[in-house]
């Protein structure tokens, strides 16, 4: 059986297993008897990388099937400081799954055209995890945070842009619409705090759950690292409606 190398992102760790990727997706969010159940986000490796920091191939040694012939469904590698030795080079896909294990993957595309002079709803996934508001652009908060820090730097940082609507222009009398945050008149705050000083970023929620409401979405996902920077664009409205929409429709439950 082939063995996979995938980074989870919730939590931080690097696992080998003999599942593919929509059947992981399935075990690590719908869970066992033994772990919880809950929303996963995952990178797919090649199988071919290797890192000095890492004991990756006594853990694929370690993943055999079970004596009944089962795949073996998780070895975990390294739940330390994984996402900084992980190269932009080996990383195939990323995977979104629901909480009822619906996966989508998205492949990785070319970073879109950049909205200036708005403000930006980060959410930090991993490493860490805060809700934050920036007047910087996706490419310029990596920048920010990774390659020309001030006082926070990390060695890499995976994060989501999300839905502001007319917030990002107007945070004081913009008109709400649909997004579904429930600490609204905190985040109108916070977005008016990031225009009346002279600061770039904003703490929203500095201990926010982990996971990202997958509709609140707006570009897609960011994976930096002194390296380079990675976009893993979100699917249009339509084509999660007409490709994916089993996906849609547990991702809005």
């Amino acid at each position: 059986m082939t063995v996979h190398l995938y980074v989870s992102l919730l939590p931080e760790a690097l696992i080998a297993s003999m599942l593919s990727p929509e059947e992981f997706g399935v075990y690590y969010a719908v869970g066992s008897k033994k772990k919880s159940r809950g929303q996963a986000m995952f990178f797919e490796l090649d199988p071919d990388f290797r890192d000095d920091f890492f004991r990756v191939q006594e853990g694929i040694d370690r993943c055999v099937p079970h004596e009944n012939g089962t795949p073996k469904s998780s070895i975990y590698i390294s739940v330390y400081r994984v996402l900084e030795h992980i190269p932009l080079k080996a990383i195939k896909k990323l995977y979104l799954v629901t909480r009822d294990g619906k996966t989508l993957g998205l492949a990785p595309g070319e970073i879109p055209e950049q909205e200036t002079n708005v403000s930006h709803l980060c959410q930090e996934i991993a490493p860490v995890h805060p809700l934050v508001v920036t007047n910087l652009a996706p490419v310029k908060f990596y920048e920010y945070i990774v390659k020309n820090p001030t006082l926070i730097t990390l060695p890499a940082i995976v994060y989501a842009e999300l839905k502001l609507g007319e917030l990002s222009s107007d945070p004081e009398y913009g008109a709400v619409g649909d997004l579904p945050y429930s600490n609204i008149d905190h985040l109108r705050e916070c977005l008016i705090e990031l225009k009346t000083k002279i600061i770039h970023v904003k703490m929203v929620d500095r201990v926010h759950s982990a996971g990202v409401a997958y509709r609140t979405i707006a570009s897609g996902v960011y994976f930096g690292k002194e390296e380079g920077l990675m976009f893993f664009p979100m699917p249009s409205k339509e084509e999660l409606r007409d490709k994916y929409n089993n996906w849609r429709r547990s991702a809005n439950m």
